[in-house]
């Protein structure tokens, strides 16, 4: 199992940057591909960005490539979000999630779950 909390979400102005990081439990981080999912108010949650167990790959929602970058650092179990240029579209809850073997978009093939943190961008 893995226990995952997501911190950096908060209030900023379309145009601007924030970094999201998750942070996971136990010593079997890297044995997890990790996503992170967000839910905009009143709507359903939807795929942002994934990466592999090891980093070497990432797969992006077409909606954030180009402003949004994952990465991981499986030393500090952490994963991270970076994303650039935000948009008032971009306010939203964001979840980190984890799975041993799913690698792909659909949230309900994730295994572990974040509690969220609020992005909202002002315009």
């Amino acid at each position: 199992q893995v226990q995952l909390v997501e911190s950096g979400g908060g209030l900023v102005q379309a145009g601007g940057s924030l970094r999201l990081s998750c942070a996971g439990s136990g010593r079997t981080f890297s044995s997890y591909v990790m996503g992170w999912f967000r839910q905009p108010p009143g709507k359903e949650r939807e795929f942002v960005a994934a990466i592999s167990w090891s980093g070497g790959s990432t797969r992006y929602a077409d909606s954030v490539k180009g402003r949004f970058t994952i990465s991981r650092d499986n030393a500090k179990n952490t994963v991270y979000l970076q994303m650039n240029s935000l948009k008032p579209e971009d306010t939203a809850v964001y979840h980190c999630a984890a799975d041993p073997v799913y690698w792909g978009t659909r949230g309900n093939e994730y295994d572990y779950w974040g509690q969220g943190t609020q992005v909202t961008v002002s315009s």
